[in-house]
């Protein structure tokens, strides 16, 4: 079963890894580096995030190099755009409503 994705990317550590990762493919061992924990801590969290597909991975002799898999991203960015569309015209009617109340208001 995959994981949630947005599960997977409410800890900070994995949004941590995510950043990093989508600068430059990286090894477990030189993610581990940039945190305050075990390598094995690490890797649970590239599993949540592979499992996940937001990063992907490729086996150079004995070490993997995991890269951040933009097309997932730009899934999941595409189904929020959706409700970012809906909640701009809602802020749009409300900012009209706060407008005319304003209105009434200096002509009394």
């Amino acid at each position: 079963m995959k994981a949630d994705i947005f599960q997977a990317i409410a800890d900070p550590t994995r949004r941590a890894i995510l950043v990093l990762i989508a600068a430059q493919s990286m090894t477990p061992n030189a993610l581990a580096q940039h945190f305050d924990t075990t390598r094995q801590a690490v890797s649970k969290h590239i599993k949540v995030l592979a499992d996940c597909e937001l990063l992907t991975q490729a086996k150079t002799g004995r070490e993997i190099h995991y890269y951040f898999n933009g097309a997932k991203m730009k899934e999941l960015d595409h189904w929020l755009a959706q409700f970012k569309k809906h909640w701009e015209d809602r802020f749009s009617q409300l900012d009209q409503v706060l407008i005319n109340l304003n209105s009434n208001n200096n002509e009394n």
